[in-house]
């Protein structure tokens, strides 16, 4: 299936509303994109239209979303773009434009941010020893091994050097 994948960057507009539903946790929040462009006769940068998207993540991004975003936060999301028109009787119609995000970031372009990994227990069967820490070590180089001998290496021509 093909779908139209986008990535915004603006600010979060309105706070995050979580939600733990049956089928996992839900977040949604309003995205402001603004664009922004050189005004040559003011010689200044200058706020163009902003769209608004209402953004929407499920599941572990959901959490985490809730837990990271505040209202004016600089943020990137990527997701899937959704064009709705709706029109109810009485009323004249509208549009909507959503994205089921995949990922969402602060844009450090725009400022810092401390990541911290989440919390998320891995389930281990009674009695399974405790997975070993990888050794990142870097061996020493007096303690380095000479390299083996290969053929190439025995019948290499000597380098003049002028």
């Amino acid at each position: 299936m093909n779908e139209t994948m986008v990535c915004a960057v603006g600010n979060v507009a309105t706070q995050p509303v979580y939600r733990d539903l049956a089928a996992g946790a839900s977040v949604r929040f309003r995205l402001a994109v603004t664009s922004r462009y050189w005004d040559r006769e003011k010689g200044t940068w200058t706020d163009g239209h902003t769209n608004f998207f209402t953004v929407w993540a499920n599941r572990q991004l959901a959490t985490n979303a809730s837990a990271s975003l505040n209202v004016g936060d600089p943020v990137m999301v990527q997701g899937r773009l959704r064009v709705r028109t709706e029109s109810r009787e009485g009323q004249q119609s509208w549009t909507s434009a959503d994205i089921d995000a995949v990922a969402i970031g602060h844009d450090i372009s725009r400022g810092t941010s401390a990541f911290r990994r989440s919390g998320r227990p891995e389930p281990m069967a009674v009695g399974s020893p405790a997975r070993p820490e990888p050794d990142w070590e870097t061996p020493a180089a007096d303690a380095a091994e000479p390299e083996p001998e290969t053929p190439q290496s025995r019948h290499r021509e000597p380098v003049a050097v002028t």
